[in-house]
């Protein structure tokens, strides 16, 4: 298949993965394994995408710092174009916590995210592409949910497919469902994790999650952890479980997993092709430190 022409709307983040490997001593050392390097919940989808073999750029804002030189440079090691702002201030730096089981904390600062322009967006939808892809802490900070929104409306008024992941429920709880899905609704795709589906529709069921969420999208994807993941498309459920590997640290997993599972969707392989793709690409991510999976110990 030839590439396709993607844009990824999302918030630049470093991220600094921390391990330790003893009891923590509050008032002294404790020894850690400690990796930095290109993070964020879009960039993240954006480099799964671009590793299906498509033409990726990336659109976001950046502090000057060493941080934002950082980002752009892995970024684009992985293949993905960088479309970015500068402003005053700071780039986003979120400091994630690993666990023994591989589950992790993470401590945010979103530094200069918040003030993405419609203008630095709407330029970077001026060329031809064919499919829109938008971090959904674009539609969890008001000051850029207008942005994400006109975004997703844009894109689809030239036929380009659209995608939308919700990113975080803890946002998601203080912004609450209902003005989330009205931002989303130009969307065909709706990405989540399980949690947040049981909080987008307001069930406990994640199959009745996908069934209500299906009533405002074409196709939903419900990403379960090392339990898999879902798909309603086309009026039928599709599932498949997770790849058993080491786990390491499950920071990106769920990131690589919606990405891969777009660039094969996107590619024309079927919902279940694109979901054992995504299991690959999420076993990957969790066999090693940090959301690249590239760094083992």
């Amino acid at each position: 298949m030839s590439p396709k022409r993607i844009i990824v709307i999302g918030d630049v983040m470093l991220d600094v993965i921390v391990q330790p490997t003893a009891p923590l001593a509050p008032t002294s050392d404790t020894p850690a394994n400690v990796r930095m390097g290109r993070g964020g919940s879009g960039a993240n989808v954006a480099v799964a995408m671009a590793g299906a073999g498509h033409d990726v750029t990336y659109v976001g804002v950046v502090g000057n710092d060493v941080a934002a030189e950082q980002f752009i440079a892995d970024l684009e090691r992985a293949g993905v174009r960088a479309s970015l702002e500068r402003a005053e201030g700071s780039t986003g730096v979120v400091v994630a916590l690993i666990s023994n089981d591989g589950q992790r904390a993470m401590m945010t600062d979103r530094g200069v995210n918040a003030r993405l322009t419609l203008e630095a967006v709407l330029l970077a939808l001026e060329g031809p592409f064919d499919h829109l892809h938008l971090s959904g802490y674009t539609l969890l900070d008001p000051s850029t949910r207008g942005t994400g929104t006109t975004a997703l409306e844009r894109a689809g008024s030239i036929g380009a497919s659209t995608s939308v992941d919700v990113c975080s429920v803890g946002p998601l709880v203080r912004v609450t469902p209902p003005i989330f899905l009205e931002a989303a609704r130009p969307a065909a795709t709706m990405i989540a994790n399980e949690e947040e589906a049981l909080c987008l529709s307001g069930t406990s069921d994640v199959e009745e999650a996908a069934q209500v969420l299906a009533r405002d999208f074409e196709e939903v994807l419900i990403t379960r952890g090392d339990k898999g993941a879902l798909v309603r498309a086309d009026g039928q459920s599709f599932s498949v479980l997770s790849l058993r590997v080491q786990v390491l640290d499950t920071t990106g997993a769920g990131d690589a997993a919606s990405g891969a599972y777009l660039g094969a969707r996107l590619d024309g392989l079927s919902v279940d092709e694109s979901l054992n793709q995504a299991m690959a690409a999420a076993a990957h991510v969790v066999s090693g430190l940090g959301s690249s999976g590239q760094s083992r110990l």
